[in-house]
């Protein structure tokens, strides 16, 4: 499939004029042809237009139709082959092996909403028979289902640049829910979100469903973005980004005549709690595993754990002391972008010169572009709390141990933190009384709460949150990942004594769908 340079909206390839931008090769420090050109305001709202034309035609399209579309779009993005990965990787600068691995986590997500589409649970059929006997009033004839909100907007993330971009979470989970999307590619990784895009044109069209149920748009800066989420037919949007993109894109949805969501994954440090059983059993095990995690794909997770919190001991020097080691075999490696890398280096930098804060660690230098040079700084409690930046996000391969004095700094350290996406626990089992002190306050602070793992690993599941307090998302009720992230894209409607004939599949009497359902407070499938 070539790669034009063009937008895709209203089934065709549509060529911008507001302007032209270029992919980026962060290994050969180069710009990438085609040119792509940039659209502006008439784009978004041609794209936005035709998106609420389709909004009832696909919401109220059979469920069966809605999870084929989700499978075709995994099938077509399977069948770009090669041609995917190697785009991805020039724009990236990520593995290649890395990428099959994102390719497939995109595929298998677009698979799971298939599923949950059929099987129906996330309409929360609800029934309330009428009581006209009740006194002193009688109760109506009540039912209940959920429906998508509208139209969604949704941008594509900088180190995701299959899974959480143009097919990623985010539009599957909408499109799964019968919300239209309109995506704004990534500037990042423009080849690759035009071949995805086109995947996902395809898709609409094989199954007979109008063409403004997708859209892809292109833009230079942030106007064409603040278009999108201020245009009145968008009625929610999704984002994976840094902090002050998440807010600005916060306060336009707020400014709207009709304010609306945004649901922005934005900002963690992941703080990872080493208790002394773990330590004095297996430092140097944890301090590798560390290592490793910190360091896996240039350190440019979400989920990176960016912060370890230890107490004093005989065996604290023997975990830093190995992870410093381990660091050191870790070269310097190509960041996504150069404006990552920047940001990088100075973060770094502004930690190097913070009071109190002591270099233990640094990888190895190398000759690649726009490379991120590993590091790992020691500070105390103390220190940590007095030092606002310190709780800063540094994008990228570095991390801070902070050491506790006593238990209870550890308990102050933890209720002082920011939200998170993760809070990991290495605990044996002369640590749980410890925990359970903690336990609590890392349920307030986190949205995923690991033991003896490492947070850099989300899977694609029912049961996984990949959300948290803000700064880490801005609602703490959702995840982005998972099968829940649907819930994002719908809100309840209640019909009161509507006629049978008039009323929706999913709450008629006779279950049409096949459904399980809460009648009268005891959960059936007749």
């Amino acid at each position: 499939m070539q790669i034009t340079g063009d937008m895709l909206i209203g089934g065709t390839a549509v060529r911008g004029t507001a302007g032209t931008l270029r992919a980026f090769d962060p290994a050969r420090n180069s710009d990438i042809e085609p040119a792509f050109g940039a659209g502006d305001a008439g784009d978004v709202e041609r794209a936005c237009r035709l998106a609420h034309e389709a909004f009832d035609p696909f919401r109220t399209a059979p469920l069966e139709t809605r999870a084929r579309l989700l499978e075709a779009i995994g099938e077509r993005i399977l069948a770009l082959g090669d041609a995917l990965i190697e785009r991805a990787h020039a724009e990236s600068a990520l593995p290649k092996g890395r990428l099959e691995g994102e390719r497939a986590r995109t595929i298998n997500q677009l698979k799971l909403f298939a599923t949950l589409v059929r099987e129906g649970r996330w309409l929360d059929a609800t029934l309330d028979s009428a009581q006209p006997e009740r006194k002193p009033l009688p109760r109506p004839d009540l039912r209940l289902q959920k429906i998508p909100v509208g139209p969604v907007a949704v941008f594509g993330a900088s180190n995701f640049p299959l899974a959480f971009s143009v097919a990623g979470g985010d539009t599957a989970s909408a499109l799964a829910a019968g919300c239209p999307v309109v995506v704004k590619a990534h500037p990042a990784h423009l080849g690759t979100s035009e071949l995805v895009g086109r995947a996902i044109q395809q898709a609409v069209a094989e199954c007979g469903l109008p063409a403004g149920v997708f859209a892809l748009v292109v833009g230079a800066g942030n106007a064409i973005g603040e278009a999108l989420v201020g245009h009145p037919v968008i009625k929610a949007v999704g984002f994976t980004g840094s902090r002050g993109g998440g807010i600005a894109l916060m306060n336009i949805a707020a400014r709207r005549r009709e304010p609306i969501p945004v649901y922005a994954e934005m900002s963690s440090i992941n703080p990872c709690f080493v208790m002394p059983g773990a330590l004095a059993t297996r430092a140097e095990a944890i301090a590798n595993g560390f290592v490793e995690s910190l360091t896996l794909g240039v350190g440019q997770f979400c989920t990176n754990p960016g912060l370890v919190v230890v107490l004093e001991g005989p065996h604290l020097q023997m975990f830093v002391d190995t992870a410093a080691k381990a660091l050191e075999k870790k070269g310097a490696q190509t960041m996504l972008t150069a404006g990552i890398a920047s940001a990088y280096r100075s973060g770094v930098a502004q930690r190097a010169a913070t009071n109190g804060v002591k270099r233990v660690g640094e990888g190895t230098a190398s000759e690649a572009q726009h490379a991120a040079l590993p590091s790992l700084f020691t500070t105390t409690q103390r220190q940590f709390l007095a030092e606002p930046v310190l709780e800063d996000e540094i994008f990228g391969p570095t991390s801070l141990i902070v050491t506790c004095a006593n238990v209870d700094e550890m308990i102050k350290l933890a209720e002082h933190l920011e939200g998170q996406l993760t809070a990991t626990l290495h605990i044996e089992r002369e640590d749980y009384a410890l925990t359970r002190k903690l336990l609590p306050t890392l349920e307030r602070k986190a949205g995923r709460i690991l033991a003896n793992g490492f947070s850099t690993g989300v899977e694609v599941a029912h049961a996984m949150v990949h959300g948290g307090p803000f700064p880490a998302t801005s609602d703490p009720r959702t995840t982005s990942v998972g099968a829940l992230a649907i819930e994002r894209f719908l809100r309840p409607v209640c019909y009161q004594d509507l006629p049978a004939d008039l009323l929706p599949d999913a709450v008629q009497d006779a279950n049409p769908l096949g459904l399980w359902r809460l009648r009268d407070g005891s959960l059936e499938r007749r």
